[in-house]
């Protein structure tokens, strides 16, 4: 069992792509829908492990926008959770101490799921413990087309000058622009991609992957993650000398 780092070794934000609910389902010879239901307990988990971590923030890849594509009774089914979820845990996870924000297009998703998400964002504690951010109707793609798209129409307008656009600038238009950059990306189920996720935010994000299906999460699979991310050195194009005297 891989024992978590200390503190000064955590990451400051955690990004998830929860992968395996449909296999988890299927290996038990029940329905996919079944394995969604489960993998929202590990949701929990997730959140409960970086509440007592200290960590800041969690952005969870919960609906891509090449989601759409799945058959509609997975979607339909997927909705009435997601919308089961807002219902029964966002007064909770304020209580708590956590702020809830979306990301994504929100124009497909029906309108009371639509109602639930900015009622969630309005409630937000003032002074929050832990930001949790769901990516929903979500691309990487799409995420920065539309901050191109932004900026664009800022320029057109004549309040930008193309020739001040730059990453800073860009950076301020995509999602999870008023968090640090993730920190570690995890992913589950044995894939080994980001699958259109955040393609901007993780430019320097160290990546891990586990074999182990979304639903079985638990604070050893999390524990075993933070321990690889703490032993890794981050250099952001330095060499090693200089991240050491940097650190000195």
């Amino acid at each position: 069992m891989s024992a978590a780092p200390p503190a000064a070794r955590l990451p400051r934000h955690l990004a998830v792509i929860m992968d395996g609910n449909g296999r988890w389902a299927e290996r038990r010879q029940r329905p996919r829908t079944l394995g969604h239901r489960a993998g929202a307990k590990a949701v929990q988990v997730c959140v409960d492990y970086c509440l007592d971590r200290g960590i800041e923030a969690l952005t969870l890849f919960a609906f891509s926008s090449e989601n759409w594509n799945r058959p509609q009774e997975e979607v339909g089914a997927l909705m009435k959770l997601f919308l089961r979820m807002l219902d029964s845990e966002v007064d909770e996870l304020h209580r708590r101490g956590v702020r809830v924000a979306f990301i994504g297009e929100r124009a497909q998703f029906p309108e009371a799921i639509r109602t639930r998400m900015a009622q969630a964002e309005a409630a937000a504690p003032a002074q929050p413990r832990l930001v949790l951010t769901i990516a929903a109707g979500y691309g990487g793609r799409w995420d920065i087309a539309q901050a191109c798209r932004h900026l664009a129409a800022e320029a057109a307008a004549g309040r930008l000058d193309p020739d001040h656009i730059d990453e800073a600038l860009v950076g301020r238009h995509v999602g999870l622009a008023d968090l640090p950059a993730p920190d570690l990306f995890i992913r589950t189920g044995g894939d080994l991609r980001i699958s259109n996720f955040l393609l901007w935010q993780l430019a320097y994000t160290e990546l891990w992957f586990t074999e182990t299906l979304w639903p079985d999460l638990d604070r050893t699979v999390l524990d075993a993650a933070l321990a690889d991310f703490a032993d890794r050195e981050r250099r952001f194009g330095l060499t090693s000398a200089q991240v050491a005297g940097s650190n000195a």
